[in-house]
């Protein structure tokens, strides 16, 4: 078996250039895709519990060293994308350097991500809109916005947010984009309304001890806020509706992965220095710290930013996983009927109702809890195996046109590879049990579903067909 045979570049061209989706995005629009994405859950809701759990008031150096795995990883994509300007992202990218194996297993990988991470952004949402129609006297009955284990029946917010924001991305990217754009406005003004209102209320003595769990603290938070970058993986998806993917895609990922982790660090810097950390381990940790200093009208307005905020996360991350599963359905990967383009608005509606029901269900009716740690992992792979495939096709296609080049690349690679790795390394124990029970049921499908009805594998078959048994008798 030719485990490792890999796509034509060339092929991929094509198939992206005629691929019936509409080319409709820029470098702008890519950079609010990415900040749509990053700047959600992550600066909301996570950079409190990782203080509170994880690295106390060093939660800075937690998303310091997150955003350089981040922006060494970054930069392989950012050099794929202009190779290789298909959807699917590190799947792609493998596919052309590594094999089909590998890149189905990171496609399979990839699909959990967007799934899981959706599924808990869209309850993370319903918590949002929850807490802010109680606080104008409109309270819901925690039996249609709780799931079961939490006492409720099904979580309808998050059922309807997740289905109403499909509905959006069947009718354009482009349509989108232009909701995206509105959102990520409304919560940048937010983030920016916080650092105005409790940046001169920093107090110093909040930051000591800096490091209370120790360096480990750092490095396990680390680990865990890595759930807040893995957006800019999205921006790779859109390559086939780009107008120009092989100059915007680069900027689009470079770009708002250096503005997220600004905010981020700044952010945390704030929050940390405002309330003692021990008090953030709260759903709403950054309107919690504006009630803490006396702003509660200023509470109240950064809890709509985050709202929005919280919106575009699960918008992208939608679009993505769409984007992915389109990708691998027109290599065969999964069943291809899924693969369709819808022939007025030009997306691949198909994919993009069946994942969003998927998601819906999950975050209607499931709770999340330790599960969402599987998004982290499987990204992380995701990046490992992009930095070392980047490597490869310097060594393999060393005269192949690159729009962006990988500066440093036998630097950056490395140190992508390390730094993933020990990221992943630094995941809780079953978090690994379950990354390898996901990758073992990926094998299952590949090698009973996937290998024989991989685009390669039937173009193979049909110009090397089985010997006939008439052949073999004459030949005998």
């Amino acid at each position: 078996m030719n485990l490792f045979r890999t796509k034509s570049i060339e092929q991929m061209r094509s198939m992206a250039e005629n691929s019936g989706m509409k080319k409709s995005l820029g470098a702008v629009d890519l950079i609010l895709l990415g900040i749509g994405c990053v700047i959600g859950t992550g600066i909301f809701v996570l950079t409190g519990v990782a203080a509170a759990k994880y690295a106390g008031p060093a939660v800075i150096l937690s998303f310091i060293i997150s955003g350089l795995a981040c922006a060494f990883a970054g930069l392989a994509y950012a050099e794929f994308a202009s190779i290789v300007p298909s959807s699917g992202s590190a799947y792609t990218y493998t596919y052309a350097s590594l094999g089909e194996f590998l890149a189905f297993l990171v496609g399979w990988n990839l699909i959990l991500e967007y799934t899981v991470t959706a599924s808990a952004v869209a309850s993370g949402w319903s918590g949002y809109m929850v807490g802010l129609l109680k606080s104008v006297g409109i309270e819901l009955s925690p039996a249609f916005t709780l799931v079961p284990s939490d006492g409720g029946i099904i979580n309808l917010p998050a059922i309807f947010i997740t289905l109403f924001l499909s509905f959006l991305l069947v009718r354009g990217t482009q349509e989108s984009t232009k909701i995206n754009r509105i959102l990520v406005f409304v919560k940048l003004i937010a983030v920016f309304i916080f650092l105005i209102l409790a940046g001169p209320n920093v107090d110093t003595a909040n930051w000591e001890p800096f490091m209370p769990f120790g360096f480990s603290g750092v490095t396990g938070g680390a680990a865990i806020v890595f759930f807040a970058y893995i957006g800019f993986d999205a921006v790779a998806t859109s390559a086939e509706e780009c107008k120009d993917p092989a100059r915007d895609l680069p900027v689009g990922i470079i770009g708002s992965l250096v503005i997220c982790t600004v905010l981020y660090v700044v952010v945390a810097a704030v929050l940390t220095g405002v309330v003692p950390y021990t008090e953030l381990n709260n759903p709403e940790p950054v309107a919690f710290a504006l009630r803490y200093i006396g702003y509660n009208i200023g509470s109240a307005v950064v809890g709509v930013g985050a709202i929005a905020g919280i919106t575009t996360v699960l918008l992208v991350l939608l679009y993505g996983q769409a984007r992915i599963f389109f990708a691998m359905s027109r290599d065969g990967m999964v069943p291809a009927n899924i693969c369709k383009i819808h022939s007025r608005y030009k997306t691949p509606y198909i994919v993009t109702i069946a994942g969003a029901v998927f998601v819906s269900l999950i975050a209607g009716f499931a709770p999340i809890g330790l599960i969402a740690e599987m998004a982290n992992i499987g990204t992380l792979n995701a990046f490992l195996i992009a930095a070392i495939g980047v490597m490869v096709l310097r060594l393999t296609k060393p005269d192949l046109h690159r729009t962006f080049r990988c500066p440093v690349v036998w630097l950056i690679a490395p140190l992508a590879i390390l730094s993933c790795g020990y990221l992943m390394y630094n995941l809780p124990f079953d978090t690994w049990v379950r990354f390898f029970v996901w990758c073992g049921i990926g094998c299952i499908v590949y090698f009973t579903y996937s290998y024989q009805h991989s685009t390669i594998n039937i173009k193979q078959s049909s110009k090397n067909p089985a010997p006939q048994i008439d052949d073999i008798n004459t030949s005998l």
